[in-house]
């Protein structure tokens, strides 16, 4: 199913950085550890499908869950083996937290973001627009939950300083910006 909205992006605080923590992606790589049970010191990286697996209670599903969610998550189903179980979710690597640049611009191609990340920031990265795009139909491509939804992003706008609120448009990791 596809969804076509076109909005006013600064209306969309968005970020793969939250309150609680990192939100882990595919390709992630972590480091987590049971206070006082040394067997249970692993590294691991988020599989594509988004699970993870872990001694004593298998596979669990990580997509979407900060890192601070996931210690308490393996605290819980530690519990019944483990009570009282301490565990410390460290993010070692931010691989899975990519974004793709499409379309006419200087170095199309993927790109991790090691931080939050506007559309201008990817764009930079990307060399900027070349001589031939459109920067005034940017579309910012989002899949969630089986939806795909399209944000407009006006390139003319950050050079003009003109609606200076869309400028802070933050990207989430999957996110496909196109320039047409």
């Amino acid at each position: 199913m596809t969804v076509i909205f076109s909005i006013t992006l600064a209306a969309l605080p968005v970020s793969a950085q939250t309150m609680d923590g990192y939100t882990l992606n595919p390709g992630d790589e972590l480091h987590i550890s049971v206070w006082r049970e040394d067997t249970l010191d692993k590294e691991i990286t988020v599989l594509p499908d988004g699970l993870i697996t872990f001694p004593l209670i298998g596979s669990v599903s990580v997509v979407g869950v900060s890192s601070v969610e996931l210690e308490k998550i393996i605290e819980d189903k530690l519990a019944e083996t483990i009570p009282g179980a301490e565990v410390t979710v460290l993010v070692l690597s931010v691989s899975g937290n990519r974004v793709y640049v499409i379309g006419k611009v200087v170095r199309p191609g993927e790109f991790i973001m090691s931080s939050q990340m506007t559309i201008a920031q990817v764009l930079s990265l990307a060399g900027g627009l070349d001589r031939f795009a459109n920067g005034g139909s940017i579309k910012v491509q989002r899949i969630e939950k089986g939806k795909v939804t399209y944000f407009e992003y006006d390139y003319g706008d950050l050079l003009s300083g003109k609606n200076i609120a869309s400028m802070s448009f933050i990207l989430k990791a999957g996110d496909v910006v196109i320039v047409p």
